[in-house]
């Protein structure tokens, strides 16, 4: 399951400064209300939950923040109705984007969504037009900081995850969607750092730029990740 593409953005991610880091936290945040709204405070009882603090932790928000989140959400949420929207589309030179949103007004995120795509060449479509060409899947990253692949191998695979793939920069271990707390909690305990850990869109196979265009697409990204209603950004870009 090599390709993995969202090995660029956590590197990008990784290069952000203090107050995106602090934005991120704001926008898992959010998916802690929704995942509270949904199913309860407690993570033991609501899957969704559970995976949204395996995100964050893995993310580096502090427990207090965490804690915080879901003691507000369990106590201010009457007037909240944040809804979960997936946008699909062509972006610059055809590579294809899904883009997870988390929105109180559907009309304003379809519109700054499509007009991102707009203005890099690309084209929002319909549900479902491009996301036939990938899989869900858990996915964890770690960075590669000369871990013992031996070593992190079978204890993922004794954890339960399906694959793990090696990269200069990053470690990244594939679960099932339902596994990966489960994984990633093991990682911890084990005493690895992650870079991130959350359920997505892995590729089935990946297309390639030239530069001209890669600058144009990286672009585009960040301005995708950049919106307040966007939480998770997937592509097809090797």
């Amino acid at each position: 399951m090599s390709g993995h593409s969202k090995w660029a953005n956590i590197k990008r991610k990784k290069e952000k400064t203090d107050a995106v880091r602090g934005k991120s936290f704001t926008k898992i945040g959010r998916e802690i209300a929704v995942a509270v709204k949904e199913g309860g405070p407690d993570p033991n009882n609501n899957a969704r939950l559970r995976d949204v603090i395996a995100k964050a932790k893995a993310n580096n928000m502090p427990n207090d923040n965490i804690m915080r989140g879901i003691k507000k959400a369990s106590g201010e949420l009457g007037s909240i109705n944040y809804e979960d929207i997936q946008y699909e589309g062509y972006g610059t030179g055809g590579i294809a984007v899904i883009v997870k949103a988390l929105t109180d007004n559907r009309n304003r995120t379809a519109s700054d969504v499509r007009h991102i795509f707009d203005k890099f060449g690309g084209n929002l479509g319909t549900t479902g037009c491009v996301s036939y060409m990938f899989d869900n899947k858990g996915i964890i990253t770690l960075e590669n900081n000369g871990i013992d692949e031996d070593e992190i191998s079978m204890l993922v695979l004794d954890l339960g995850a399906e694959d793990i793939d090696y990269d200069e920069e990053i470690i990244t271990i594939y679960t099932d969607p339902t596994e990966v707390t489960v994984v990633s909690e093991g990682l911890t305990a084990a005493g690895y750092t992650l870079a991130d850990a959350s359920v997505g869109f892995v590729p089935q196979n990946t297309m390639s730029l030239d530069d001209e265009a890669m600058v144009k697409f990286e672009k585009m990204l960040d301005m995708l990740e950049e919106n307040d209603d966007v939480q998770d950004v997937w592509h097809n870009l090797g």
